[in-house]
């Protein structure tokens, strides 16, 4: 999919550069779906499995976004490893951004959906009234470079509220959800074939990537109980990140993705503007019908909410120690015990850090045991991992309270026997 200019476009710029944006290829899109998804994983791992916390992980990821793009604003040509990078890192924190107004400040994802949209419409609108063109073929000025970036930012935020908000809503598996995406992105190609906006087009194309891409992270990374592969985030990250790198080497030597011609020389593809208003309602009928299957499945929670409230039920019920841990291997429970100890002597000697980090192994270790204690004694486990919760919601919190650490800890331990 590429994008169309528009004669205004060609005007020409104050200082014109080289375009440092990529042509927009099937590569294109394969890159960035990778990229996306890398994103997720990665930071998912830095932020659990590291217990660096949101909120750090989110300033340590600020902090590289913006050395990685003074990087990519300080190259004179469009180098694909240092763009991908900056693509990479742009995911990265977007998505750390909604995350934080989601889990930290409780906002809805309703309310952070329509803010980042509205955000996402107020960028789009200052930069077509300066520069009179959206489209990728015409980064060749540095205000227009900015006006890029920071709309990529926000499309990665709007795609990870929308997406989680679409999962809200439905309460889809993570396979399932993959399917909502891909079928929009592919109703955009067919759109684009047939005479849309190609920047319209590519612009609604590049916000579903995101949680295209997530979904695939998600699908391939859950464990098996909730509707993933289970490969887990780690070995995730690391399948996708060689994919890229061997994506960008591709590039970097085909060059198959360089825009040799600047804006100003860009052949647009024939405009047809009686096509274009035929394909917005299109567009129009695509979005009315996303919304009524959208609706049609949050209606559905009674039937799914029903199935979900009967596996968790348990959790409601009080199992003594022994019931809790009787169908378990003693090695297994011993290990949660042995980590749940370790972090509330960590607790108690005033280290909330060291806790907080020792108290990830705790989540890691039974989340990989889940394919093999959940079918054991499904009423047990549930109740076990309704504990950990607690004591993962504890330790996490924005500001720690002891007392309630100390209080899920040893309701934890009391559990484990």
């Amino acid at each position: 999919m590429t994008t169309t200019t528009t004669p205004e476009s060609f005007r020409t710029p104050a200082r014109e550069l080289p375009n440092k944006v990529p042509e927009v290829t099937v590569w294109f899109w394969v890159i960035k779906i990778l990229c996306t998804t890398v994103g997720e994983s990665f930071a998912d791992w830095i932020d659990m499995n590291l217990g660096v916390g949101l909120i750090n992980t989110a300033l340590i990821f600020t902090v590289v976004l913006a050395g990685v793009l003074g990087w990519q604003l300080g190259t004179g040509r469009y180098i694909p490893f240092v763009y991908w990078l900056t693509v990479v890192v742009v995911s990265v924190t977007g998505t750390l951004y909604t995350d934080i107004l989601t889990d930290s400040q409780g906002v809805p994802l309703a309310l952070s959906s329509s803010v980042f949209a509205g955000v996402l419409a107020v960028v789009f609108g200052i930069w077509y009234a300066r520069e009179r063109t959206l489209s990728v073929h015409s980064i060749t000025t540095r205000p227009r470079e900015l006006f890029y970036w920071l709309a990529v930012l926000v499309t990665f935020a709007l795609g990870t509220a929308t997406g989680d908000w679409t999962l809200d809503l439905t309460g889809w598996t993570p396979g399932v959800s993959v399917l909502l995406p891909l079928g929009l992105i592919v109703a955009i190609v067919l759109a684009w074939r047939l005479g849309a906006n190609a920047v319209l087009s590519f612009w609604l194309a590049y916000i579903l990537t995101r949680p295209l891409g997530a979904n695939l992270g998600d699908w391939l990374g859950s464990p098996g109980g909730d509707g993933g592969l289970g490969l887990g985030t780690a070995v995730t990250s690391v399948i996708f990140l060689a994919a890229i790198l061997a994506t960008v080497l591709y590039l970097t030597l085909s060059r198959s993705d360089v825009i040799e011609t600047s804006g100003l020389t860009h052949t647009p593809r024939a405009l047809n503007p009686a096509r274009e208003r035929i394909m917005l309602g299109y567009y129009a009928v695509v979005a009315a019908a996303t919304a009524a299957l959208l609706v049609w499945a949050h209606q559905q929670p009674h039937a799914a909410a029903a199935s979900e409230n009967e596996s968790p039920a348990p959790t409601t019920v009080h199992l003594t120690p022994k019931q809790a841990t009787s169908q378990f291997p003693p090695a297994e429970i011993a290990k949660f015990r042995t980590i749940a100890a370790d972090t509330l002597a960590k607790l108690n000697s005033g280290d909330q850090a060291a806790a907080t980090t020792r108290v990830t192994g705790l989540e890691t270790a039974w989340d990989d045991d889940q394919p093999t204690l959940e079918p054991k004694n499904e009423q047990a486990w549930h109740f076990l991992d309704s504990e950990i919760d607690q004591v993962l919601t504890a330790l996490r919190a924005p500001n720690p309270d002891k007392t309630t650490e100390v209080k899920a800890l040893n309701t934890l331990l009391t559990s484990l026997g």
